[in-house]
């Protein structure tokens, strides 16, 4: 995990919640921390890590990650055991 993606991981965790977070961002911190990538139909993508999964929707078409998707990643990462 670079430097990029510690800050990314310290924004998600944020409080208030930011509802401006780059979704690409979030992408590549995922990626980062091992999950793998399952393209669905249309904007769906699905995160995968140690039997654990996480659905969501990519924004279109603004790029930045609404809270309640933020919130959601956050909780992925907390079952995974990852905080900054």
């Amino acid at each position: 995990m670079n430097s990029k993606h510690r800050k990314t991981l310290k924004t998600v965790f944020s409080d208030p919640i930011s509802g401006n977070l780059p979704w690409g961002d979030i992408e590549s911190l995922l990626v980062a921390i091992g999950c793998n990538v399952v393209e669905g139909s249309g904007s769906s993508v699905t995160f995968e890590k140690d039997g654990r999964r996480a659905y969501f929707h990519r924004p279109h078409p603004q790029r930045e990650a609404l809270i309640y998707r933020v919130k959601a990643v956050r909780e992925f990462l907390m079952k995974l055991e990852i905080t900054p």
